[in-house]
């Protein structure tokens, strides 16, 4: 898959999933999970701390490879190699970035996500260190917000992103959202 297809894909609501076998094929969901960017995002009180005492920093793109390793390794992933190296291909041309956490000089955690003008939209995330991609979501909603991102698309409701405000939303108003988050002219980093 050249990189012009896969961005194709995604700004058109699909998003890339390796199945069972490891064979890449294109999904869409009719109810898509969004981290709204407004007022309605909210994140654990527990993390206040953590955040206010700033015992985590953040970067983007400084491990890119470690945070899709990351990602990937849990005991059921939908992250293939060949899925790996598409990420790799997207970040080498400037689509794919990682939002990272890092705890000690050592990486804790982070997020993959694929940018496409005011869209950003969630892979996948991972911690090593208690809280670190908790933390990742709350600064990435920031940092998002600081661009003037229009859309945080986290394909799948999980129970996780609900205690972030995660909402979902049908293909029809999903793909209305895409269109205007395309049509905004932002830079991630």
């Amino acid at each position: 898959m050249d990189t012009a297809s896969i961005i194709q894909g995604y700004a058109h609501g699909y998003f890339l999933m390796a199945d069972d076998r490891g064979q890449l094929g294109w999904y869409t969901s009719r109810k898509r999970a969004l981290i709204p960017l407004d007022q309605r995002f909210h994140y654990p009180k527990s993390l206040r701390p953590l955040i206010n005492q700033e015992r985590f920093s953040v970067s983007i793109n400084r491990d890119f490879q470690a945070v899709c390793s990351g990602c990937a390794d849990r005991e059921t992933t939908w992250i293939s190699s060949d899925l790996m190296n598409v990420y790799l291909k997207l970040n080498q041309a400037g689509w794919a970035y990682s939002f990272e956490t890092w705890y000690d000089g050592q990486l804790a955690g982070g997020i993959l996500g694929i940018v496409i003008r005011g869209a950003f939209i969630g892979e996948s995330m991972f911690y090593q260190v208690p809280n670190a991609s908790k933390v990742a979501m709350v600064k990435l909603v920031e940092h998002l917000r600081n661009r003037n991102f229009l859309l945080f698309d986290a394909q799948l409701q999980n129970p996780h992103l609900a205690r972030f405000g995660a909402y979902l939303v049908n293909d029809k108003e999903y793909n209305t959202l895409l269109q205007k988050a395309l049509a905004r002219h932002c830079v991630f980093s």
